[in-house]
């Protein structure tokens, strides 16, 4: 049946206001037998109403809705002659579509009126509908563009055919502004609104074509009625901006953190679209020349260069880096708010209690019925007090360290159903002292199981009950049963071995450990090789606990400090040296500075980028040796992230700024001879080239 009819058509609405042209409208629907309850359809409209106007530029109205009054989706089309008041801030709308869907329309049904939805932002299409003399014609134009069948659009008035007959060319050029699309800028967008049906849609046409006019690619997710094919992880990376045009929460915005993002109303889109293109434009541009923009926005994101995602087309290897990674992201605000809570509790125990108090502290708990109780005996004005306190509140959150990190792995592969057998498989790790060896197993096996599961074939009467119920229980009986009565022992003993052998580093060894670790640090700068290090530090953290002087504190301090290497260097090189730089990487180097300190050693890419060799092999070389030192002074440190903004909870941190220094100067010194050398060069070439 098709959408629309003649007998949906009014090609003389005489209503004067909006109220009255829809029920003009919807009483043509009550005629086909397409609205079955006139009333319950009309509230549903003027409630859609009272949350946002749909009258839109260029003298448009959508008045629609969900309504259990209506049959079938379907549309009703109304033309004025004076216009009608639709709240648009261009004026009056002289063409009326009345959208109505069912409440529960399938998927496939609600797809036409999206179609309807993006036609209406083509000028070709709205300047056929007013030139229509007959029904007929409005119905073949709508048809044209959203029924199967392409209808050509009816000829024009006779009075202008060879003017209005060009009309479409102006479009068909449109990659006209291809001599921008070397510098063109790659795009991505979310839009959506509260029924789904319209302004989602037409806010993503609206988009895509302004990015298109401005030299871009643009891909849009429409979160609306017609469901949404949601972008990639692999085109939310490769993006160089962002714009959400929304007025629902947008679904999982998190797939977007750490991308410059300009956030507004969808209608915002509709009327403005080439405004928006050009703001997300000057955010990428900001962001590339200045990072401090980027870090202001999202430093912990890019601290750390963790992935959230994981990319399914990627091989096997990749992808296990992938899950780890993601249980490792999820892990890591447990470990800071646990650390720094332990480090602070640690400074006032000795205040309060001298040398020995950090080991004095940790009896106290909530569950004892002696003076160690501190939920009995906390007295605010007692240092020894608000240090338990920080204490038992610090450990609290490491307890969960090992069951976050393998319900996230679970997670990064299953999704949801990953994360009971993950969770609960972590917390039997933990009990069993496996450590974060056990909680990486158990996040494997519960993920692998729930996914398997996930995809068996079931009747669709155990469909509704399979996330909720047997997905859950099959795969923690897996997991669980494998783990006690198969892996658990062994794979303590190995984590034992893990322990005991990092104890057993002094001296040259330990030196080796670090330097080991800076060079990993150092290599790519947040890639694959980086992340590495930086999961053993943080994996080190948990398997530490609450324990006083665990090595992994001093493996933490060594890739902490390793990693602020490459970009301080950078930064200092920039100002001792200016002239082997050019202008953009000396801009650069003033927020490497910034970044170097806050840890993040992402700062020094732009230089890395374009200077490889001589960069990369400069940093491996600095952040070796600041590795080496941190690991041979003994530094301590259970922050996970933070630079110089956590050397006051640091064991030792004025050595931790000695091998710091140390790294920083060396990198310098071979980047600067280096570069200098290739300068002398091709001063020399150019001589006895002339």
């Amino acid at each position: 049946m098709s959408l629309i009819t003649e007998q949906q058509v009014v090609l003389e609405l005489g209503a004067t206001d909006r109220h009255d042209a829809t029920r003009a409208l919807a009483e043509t629907l009550v005629a086909t037998g397409r609205c079955t309850d006139l009333e319950v359809f009309l509230g549903d409209v003027r409630k859609r109403e009272e949350t946002m106007a749909t009258g839109l530029p260029g003298g448009i109205a959508i008045p629609h809705a969900r309504s259990a009054g209506i049959a079938e989706p379907t549309l009703a089309f109304g033309r004025s002659a004076d216009g009608i008041d639709w709240g648009a801030k261009d004026g009056p709308a002289d063409i009326v579509f009345l959208i109505a869907a069912p409440e529960g329309a399938s998927e496939a049904h609600m797809k036409v009126l999206p179609r309807l939805a993006k036609a209406l932002m083509k000028k070709e299409f709205t300047g056929a509908l007013r030139a229509a003399t007959t029904e007929a014609e409005v119905v073949a134009i709508v048809e044209g563009e959203v029924g199967d069948v392409v209808v050509s659009p009816p000829p024009m008035p006779a009075a202008a055919p060879a003017e209005e007959a060009p009309a479409p060319e102006p479009v068909a050029p449109a990659p006209a502004p291809a001599p921008a699309a070397s510098s063109g800028l790659t795009l991505v967008g979310v839009t959506s609104c509260p029924t789904g049906i319209a302004h989602t849609y037409m806010a993503a046409e609206a988009l895509e074509r302004a990015a298109k006019e401005a030299g871009h690619t643009m891909k849009v997710e429409t979160q609306g009625s017609a469901g949404a094919t949601p972008l990639s992880a692999e085109e939310i990376a490769a993006a160089d901006a962002v714009i959400f045009a929304h007025d629902v929460e947008v679904r999982s915005p998190e797939r977007f953190a750490g991308k410059p993002i300009v956030d507004v109303g969808v209608k915002k889109a509709i009327s403005d679209g080439p405004a928006l293109v050009s703001q997300a434009a000057a955010k990428a541009s900001e962001w590339r020349t200045n990072p401090d923009a980027a870090v202001a926005a999202a430093p912990a994101a890019a601290s750390s260069g963790l992935a959230t995602k994981v990319d399914k087309k990627a091989g096997i290897g990749t992808q296990i880096r992938q899950w780890l990674m993601t249980g490792v992201s999820y892990m890591i605000p447990f470990v800071a708010a646990g650390g720094i809570l332990i480090a602070l509790s640690f400074m006032l125990a000795q205040i309060a209690l001298g040398e020995n108090g950090a080991i004095e502290i940790v009896n106290y708990n909530l569950t004892s019925g002696d003076e160690y109780n501190i939920a009995q005996h906390f007295d605010v004005l007692s240092l020894t007090s608000w240090a338990a306190l920080l204490f038992v509140i610090g450990g609290a959150a490491f307890g969960f360290l090992v069951p976050i990190l393998s319900g996230f792995i679970a997670f990064a592969i299953a999704d949801r159903p990953g994360l009971v057998p993950g969770i609960v498989g972590g917390s039997i790790a933990a009990t069993m002292g496996a450590g974060f060896l056990g909680g990486i197993v158990t996040g494997i096996i519960g993920g692998l199981s729930a996914r398997w599961i996930a995809s068996w074939k079931v009747h669709k009467g155990v469909r509704g009950v399979m996330p909720v119920v047997v997905i859950p229980l099959l795969s923690s009986l897996i997991t669980m049963g494998l783990f006690i009565t198969l892996l658990g022992l062994p794979i303590k003993a190995l984590s034992d071995g893990l322990n005991d052998w990092l104890t057993s580093l002094q001296g040259g060894s330990a030196f080796i450990l670090g330097v080991v670790l800076g060079a990993m640090m150092g290599f790519d700068l947040g890639g694959p090789v980086n992340k590495v290090a930086y999961f053993f530090g943080t994996a080190g953290l948990a398997a530490a606990g609450t324990a006083t002087d665990a090595p992994a504190l001093t493996i933490m301090a060594a890739v902490m400090a390793a990693g602020m290497v490459a970009p301080l260097a950078m930064a200092l090189a920039t100002t001792v040296r200016p002239k082997l730089f050019s202008e953009p990487e000396r801009e650069n180097g003033k927020a490497a500075w910034l970044l170097g300190a806050s840890f993040i050693s992402e700062g020094a890419i732009p230089f890395a980028a374009a200077d490889p060799v001589r960069v990369i092999a400069s940093s491996v070389v600095g952040s070796a040796l600041t590795g080496g030192l941190v690991m041979v002074f003994g530094v301590t440190l259970r922050a996970p992230h933070g630079g110089i903004w956590v050397l006051p909870l640091m064991g030792g941190f004025l050595w931790f700024l000695v091998a710091l220094a140390a790294g920083v100067l060396l990198m310098t010194a071979i980047v600067v001879t280096l570069k200098s050398r290739d300068k002398k060069l091709e001063t020399v070439d150019a001589v006895a080239t002339v």
